[in-house]
């Protein structure tokens, strides 16, 4: 009897400002409906018992009185998450209970190290005890063992383990997530707004229809036949079997669409859940959205996700949740439920390596889905080998089909002979064939294609040389590597008819003016004068007849390239490499770079045997140690990391996530009030201060109205009153400018200060 009184009196949440007991969430349902959900989200990879059991166990420290007494605003928060690691570890042995334990125990803090863990399992915790009575029998050991390991890699030895755990914590800390957001709705009459997609048979279809339409108006050009022929191939290439994919289209052959068609009827055919376009962290995702939005007649089913704001509480103890369940809320983040997303390579490839629970709750909807990886070949060298490890984990044990898109294949097929030998001297790289390819012809396209002559100039080119050009050619476009490159160039030819400035200085939506503009001002044979970063280079479809390319890669020469001539207006457009006289190249492209010197040189800069010379230079003769550098204990490489802690599961989580950074500067978002939409911004930050928990809409709206800033730079508009925050409740998550002079409509958030233009000379885009 007194156990049945104990578990009358069990709660998991509680209400603000409601005494009345009876409307708390009981701690049985709650971690029963857990369990339901988290069983579901791990049966799309084959871990439905897991999944379950996972969220049966995670919450079973809230039986402690001490935590009883805590939900009554009566003491101070206990830990309750590790009592379930450690019955995890107790029920299901040293392997499968392993790595319950840690997706339990750092359910609310994010996976911990190895031996953070170890030493959690055997730390004093408040008793919890009769906690069967609230799960009920959890599955057994044998019901675990049904569920089929995923299969090894030999050239990443245990990391098919180490993601399986990332695996389960997303199917966890998602499912708890959106059952404490349930209750917390329900308590207050209110129906959540989740799912509720068009179908990915329907968006199919009514990408058919619009292709259709889009080819009956297109005039019978050859390259315009070229590009349907691109089309119909890739989408006859749907009916293959799941996994690995290459697209090698050059640059004006319509390969965004192309490859959008191939992974929805893919998607269609192979019972795919979503599609996961993933753009380069240096190109404008926007665009690609609204192509999207425009080709799918939809705006609902696309999420474009930036990922600017992503709630961060590293501390279990100090960070557990307030009586209210509100905290748990604001962490919210997008889940990636959608049908197509777009987003970017930061926050994709960042997200599969990360330790907290909010950059983690999307992971299992990954599984079954079909990535496009636009722009294949801008993954950082130094990141390169543990990229390669996440895609071919989630094409050989996931269920999902991945498609490296791009203009310039990087050669990270195994029959590419590019990457070098690994330490076995065996040959690396994905297990790719030809038949693969969703591009015909590839040879017959460069040649088809071929757009551009290529320049490079012998002598550093001042930045009053670029500005003479620009004065005698009416059309042209610059793209420099750093932003406070572009503004100085900027600033010297700002008085030029057709003047025109683009970096992420700007919000998008200030981007999307501009680049409308400068299209329509184009097609009109009006002057266009536009220097940029290089986020022109991926995805934006403009076309000059000049362009001048600082010094970089072979790659993203090509890439700025493809906004030459694009159209075939001429026998051949003029590309221009340079050498800027007083702007350092950023560090960390300096390796590009020196890889492209003697590919420039070649007869044809951009043909196929150029690019193959160019990633043999950046890959196989940097060295196969050169791939994997980040360190871990003292140690350099991740995937060394993982081989090392293997054998006991102790896996250093919370320390390849902080070394994982795709980007070395950390950036904050700062929300402007863009004067062109004055009112749609103040619309959204009305709604967004007068919330308890930031909309989920109005933040994604919200995403086109923030510039990034460094996190120096960020402190110093803080400290000058300069930024202030939109709601006091969220603390300094959502910043807004108040100094409204400090964004200027040519050239966006001005950072004059001479500390903030050091920190921003590392800037690329």
């Amino acid at each position: 009897m007194q156990q049945d009184t104990d578990k009358a009196l069990r709660f998991a949440h509680s209400l603000p400002g409601v005494p009345n007991e009876t409307k708390w969430e009981p701690l049985d349902e709650h971690l029963r409906a857990v369990a339901v959900r988290a069983g579901t989200f791990a049966a799309a990879f084959g871990f439905t018992k897991w999944g379950e059991a996972a969220g049966l166990l995670h919450d079973i420290g809230k039986n402690s009185d001490a935590f009883q007494t805590y939900i009554r605003g009566q003491s101070a928060s206990p830990d309750h998450s590790t009592a379930g690691a450690v019955e995890a570890r107790k029920s299901y042995g040293p392997q499968a209970g392993r790595i319950l334990a840690f997706t339990i125990a750092g359910h609310h803090a994010g996976l911990a190290d190895g031996k953070d863990l170890t030493l959690r399992l055997v730390k004093q915790i408040e008793p919890y005890n009769h906690w069967e009575s609230y799960t009920g029998s959890p599955p057994a050991i044998a019901d675990l063992a049904q569920s089929k390991m995923p299969a090894k890699h030999l050239d990443y030895p245990g990391f098919h383990s180490a993601f399986l755990t990332r695996m389960i914590f997303s199917c966890l800390v998602d499912a708890d997530f959106l059952e404490t957001e349930r209750f917390y709705a329900t308590s207050k009459g209110e129906i959540v707004s989740r799912g509720n997609y068009r179908s990915v048979i329907g968006l199919r279809d009514q990408l058919h229809a619009h292709m259709a339409k889009k080819s009956l108006g297109a005039d019978a050009t050859p390259l315009n036949r070229l590009r349907g022929e691109i089309l119909a191939h890739a989408i006859s290439r749907a009916k293959c079997a799941s996994g690995m994919f290459t697209m090698t289209v050059p640059t004006g052959g319509g390969k965004t669409l192309a490859s959008l068609s191939f992974a929805l009827e893919h998607a269609v055919l192979k019972a795919k859940d979503r599609v996961i376009y993933v753009a380069p962290y240096t190109s404008i995702i926007e665009q690609t959205a609204q192509v999207f939005r425009d080709a799918l007649s939809t705006d609902e089913d696309i999420l474009e996700h930036h990922g600017n704001f992503d709630w961060d509480i590293a501390d279990d103890k100090a960070g557990e949740w307030d009586r209210d369940g509100l905290e748990k809320l604001r962490r919210a983040t997008e889940n990636w439920d959608a049908p197509v997303i777009v987003t970017t390579a930061v926050q994709f490839f960042e997200s599969l390596f990360a330790a907290r629970t909010s950059p983690c709750r999307k992971l299992h909807n990954i599984a079954n889905s079909v990535i496009v990886l636009d722009e294949a070949q801008t993954l950082p060298l130094h990141l390169l080998r543990p990229c390669m490890a996440a895609l071919d984990e989630l094409a050989r044990n996931y269920g999902a089909s991945v498609v490296l898109c791009t203009a310039t294949q990087p050669a990270l097929r195994v029959i590419d002979n590019a990457l070098p030998l690994n330490k076995l001297k065996q040959k690396q790289g994905f297990d790719i064939g030809q038949e693969r390819e969703l591009a015909p012809a590839t040879e017959r396209l460069y040649l088809a294609l071929k757009r551009v002559n290529v320049e490079v100039l012998k002598e550093p080119a001042d930045d009053s040389v670029i500005a003479a050009r620009f004065a005698e050619q009416v059309q042209m476009l610059c793209i420099v590597n750093t932003r406070g490159h572009a503004k100085a160039l900027f600033d010297l030819i700002k008085n030029l008819p057709g003047a025109r400035h683009l970096t992420t200085l700007m919000c998008p939506a200030h981007r999307r003016k501009v680049l409308a503009e400068v299209r329509q001002n184009l097609k009109d044979g009006h002057p266009v004068r536009l220097v940029a970063t290089s986020l022109i280079e991926a995805g934006v479809d403009v076309d000059f007849p000049e362009v001048w390319r600082a010094e970089t890669g072979l790659d993203s020469v090509a890439q700025a390239a493809g906004r030459c001539n694009r159209e075939g207006k001429t026998t051949a457009g003029r590309v221009v490499v340079f050498t800027p006289a007083a702007h350092k190249l950023p560090r960390a492209f300096t390796a590009s770079r020196d890889s492209a010197r003697l590919p420039l040189q070649m007869p044809d800069p951009l043909g196929l045997e150029a690019i193959e010379a160019y990633f043999q230079a950046l890959y196989f003769n940097r060295g196969y140690e050169a791939l994997d550098t980040v360190k871990i204990d003292d140690r350099a490489g991740i995937i060394p990391a993982i081989e090392r802690t293997a054998p006991a599961l102790d896996f250093p989580f919370a320390s390849i996530a902080a070394g994982f950074r795709m980007i070395d500067e950390t950036m904050r978002p700062v929300i402007v009030p863009w004067a062109e939409q004055r009112d749609e911004v103040d619309r959204l930050l009305a709604a967004l201060r007068g919330s308890e928990v930031p909309p989920a809409r109005i933040v994604r709206k919200l995403q086109q109205y923030t510039v990034p800033v460094p996190e120096a730079v960020w402190k110093r508009l803080l400290g000058t009153g300069a930024i202030q925050p939109v709601n006091s409740a969220f603390g300094g998550r959502f910043m807004v400018l108040s100094s409204e002079g400090l964004y200027d409509d040519k050239t966006g958030l001005r950072l004059d200060d001479p500390t903030a233009r050091t920190a921003e000379e590392n800037i690329i885009c």
